[in-house]
């Protein structure tokens, strides 16, 4: 499976995990000559789009056929090794910190079970949107999104993200029709994740520990 982040991240191989499963922590470089175990772990709240039918290779998908591969979509939570992450990260981006596990919920949602928290997705005036990434009826989905934080050897759970999957500035459709633009084929099955989902300022909260401690030292 890979594991594409926000339309813009390039695929990797990454162990997917259950609901509940366990994760394994990361060993890996994480310095010059140095090698050992992760010890700052983070959580990033994204979901998952599960491919249907694929493409041929050679042949992208237009982005207003993009809801027609799709299978459905799970939750999904891209462990992120921080320290071997800001190793690594510059000149190659995040691999082993993160290619150690993704976690998934046990249900997918199709797409048309969705159509009831259809709306519109975000403007988008960054930049000019190429072509064909320009959708003729662009809408994404209104999906409330929590995460729960419960220390170890505590009963209690404290919630400390709240998003919504409508935040994202790049909607599954564009995810798809970015990825294939090149010819890169998908086929049923394959896993891709929506990036990390943070809310804008006043909507909610930023969607990792990293984000949500800017100004700290978390690492």
């Amino acid at each position: 499976s890979g594991d594409g982040g926000g339309g813009g991240g390039s695929a990797r191989g990454v162990e997917v995990v259950g609901e509940g499963g366990d994760v394994a922590v990361a060993v890996a470089e994480t310095g010059p000559s140095v090698f050992g175990a992760c010890e700052v772990l983070d959580f990033e709240l994204e979901m998952g789009i599960f491919v249907g039918p694929g493409n041929v290779m050679g042949e992208s998908v237009p982005v207003d056929a993009a809801a027609g591969h799709v299978f459905g979509f799970v939750l999904l939570n891209d462990w992120s090794a921080r320290d071997l992450q800001k190793w690594e990260y510059v000149p190659l981006g995040p691999f082993t910190a993160k290619s150690f596990a993704t976690s998934i919920s046990p249900w997918v949602v199709t797409w048309e079970a969705l159509r009831p928290t259809r709306c519109d997705a975000p403007e988008q005036t960054l930049a000019p949107v190429l072509p064909y990434l320009t959708e003729s009826d662009r809408h994404t989905f209104d999906i409330l999104l929590e995460v729960g934080v419960q220390p170890w050897g505590t009963r209690t759970e404290s919630t400390v993200v709240r998003s919504n999957l409508k935040h994202l500035y790049w909607t599954p459709a564009q995810m798809i029709a970015h990825h294939t633009v090149t010819g890169c084929n998908l086929r049923p099955g394959d896993l891709l994740g929506t990036g990390t989902i943070s809310a804008p300022v006043g909507q909610g909260t930023w969607g990792s520990m990293l984000e949500l401690s800017w100004g700290l030292r978390l690492l």
